[in-house]
């Protein structure tokens, strides 16, 4: 008989760590470019500033921290997301709903400063010359602070309050209807599916609050007073639709990284022993 999965934690968090460290590693560009555009307050196209990237050897800036942020986020909005699940009604989307974006607020603000590091390297400037994640940090612990370090914690929580909405409980929800009313089985199928309805619900619901998130984190002009001074200002000035600045390259990096770490992390829980998620 197999584990059960409530009882492995310590499985729990090396396989999400190695799972979303692979997701991470083959979708960074596109959240590079995403970033990229959504900092500028001019429209950009994502081909030129891919092309860009490219040209600079910047595609791959940023990705210890981005990964590091991953090994402490992913394993605890995981097994948060299914501790609070197993004490709630087991068919309910609301529960679920609120189980996923509980789970993502105490991983984000536990994670945030890997996620600054990220987002600054990835930015260019200054930034761009660090020589890695610990370094950043320490940097940025002497010049600004300890507190420093969680800027833009605030609309950063917001967003994975939102993405994990999506990506935990649209994942969850979707895989059990594929498989309860016998559309396919428990399986890499299965998993496809549910990641893809992730990746969109996740992107739709968080794109407003990831663009606010960036451009505080990044220390961008118009950025004083807040998250919502920052939304109301991205809204002023560049109208509503800049709040989904990104939101294609986005999709194009949430579905492709939902469907490596949901088909990885449940193929090597099945490996483990454990049950299915």
């Amino acid at each position: 008989m197999g584990v059960s999965g409530q009882d492995s934690p310590a499985k729990k968090i090396l396989l999400s760590s190695v799972a979303a460290a692979a997701a991470e590693s083959a979708t960074f560009p596109i959240d590079a470019v995403k970033t990229r555009l959504q900092l500028h307050a001019q429209p950009l196209r994502a081909r030129h500033v891919a092309a860009a990237l490219l040209k600079d050897g910047a595609a791959y800036r940023g990705l210890s921290p981005a990964v590091l942020r991953h090994v402490i986020y992913t394993p605890l909005r995981i097994l948060a997301y299914e501790h609070i699940r197993a004490g709630g009604p087991a068919d309910s989307v609301l529960a679920k709903a609120l189980s996923g974006g509980l789970s993502g607020v105490l991983a984000q603000v536990a994670a945030s400063p890997a996620d600054l590091v990220k987002v600054r390297m990835q930015a260019g400037g200054p930034a761009a010359r660090y020589a890695g994640a610990v370094e950043a940090l320490g940097k940025i612990a002497r010049e600004e602070g300890v507190r420093g370090l969680w800027r833009g914690v605030l609309p950063n929580a917001q967003r994975a309050f939102l993405v994990n909405m999506g990506e935990l409980a649209c994942y969850d929800q979707a895989k059990r209807r594929v498989v309860d009313r016998g559309l396919c089985r428990e399986g890499v199928l299965a998993h496809t599916l549910a990641s893809f309805a992730s990746g969109l619900c996740a992107t739709a619901l968080s794109c407003p609050a990831d663009v606010v998130k960036t451009r505080m984190m990044n220390g961008a002009a118009g950025t004083e007073g807040g998250s919502w001074a920052c939304l109301c200002r991205t809204v002023r000035s560049e109208g509503l639709r800049a709040l989904w600045k990104g939101f294609l390259p986005t999709w194009a990096r949430l579905g492709p990284w939902q469907f490596v770490f949901w088909v990885t992390y449940e193929q090597l829980r099945h490996a483990a022993g454990l049950s299915p998620f």
